[in-house]
């Protein structure tokens, strides 16, 4: 299997982007397969400067991945779970290790270190409860560093924004 997908945010500075390039974005994060030359006629650029502005767009980072969106039932984890944790120490190495563990469990399809009542926010992806069970015990009750972790399943998908 793959390696779970865990961005760092790099830090995109001075990227001054116009209401053509915003409208480029605005396009391909609805389809990012959507031909140059469609993509010139949505925008009202040449085709050239439809392809120019993407490889800019990739190379100054805004553009940070381009990927297919896979539905999780046919992946065989149909189970959407969002967890909250706390650690005991937010120390470096304490941190370093604990993103280096959710690195290395595929079922963790995104984590966020956050402020507030919680440390991080893992968006995770199993086939069950009892995958779930065993992942909680493999990651968080084997931890000395969790103080706690809470638990929302998702019911049902209203809607996800992330592509579009």
């Amino acid at each position: 299997m793959t390696d779970s997908v865990i961005f760092e945010t790099p830090m995109v500075k001075n990227v001054d982007l116009d209401k053509f390039d915003r409208a480029l974005l605005d396009h391909l994060q609805v389809n990012n397969q959507t031909p140059a030359r469609v993509l010139a006629e949505q925008v009202g650029l040449s085709e050239s400067a439809v392809l120019r502005r993407l490889r800019s767009l990739r190379r100054q980072g805004v553009i940070v991945a381009d990927v297919s969106v896979v539905h999780p039932a046919v992946l065989g984890t149909p189970l959407t779970i969002h967890v909250l944790v706390s650690l005991e120490r937010e120390g470096t190495a304490a941190l370093d290790a604990f993103e280096r563990k959710l690195r290395s469990r595929e079922e963790v399809r995104g984590a966020w270190y956050v402020t507030g009542e919680a440390d991080f926010v893992l968006l995770v992806r199993v086939g069950s409860m009892e995958a779930y069970e065993r992942f909680t015990r493999e990651v968080f009750h084997d931890d000395p560093n969790v103080r706690s972790f809470r638990t929302i399943v998702t019911l049902r998908e209203v809607a996800d924004f992330s592509h579009r």
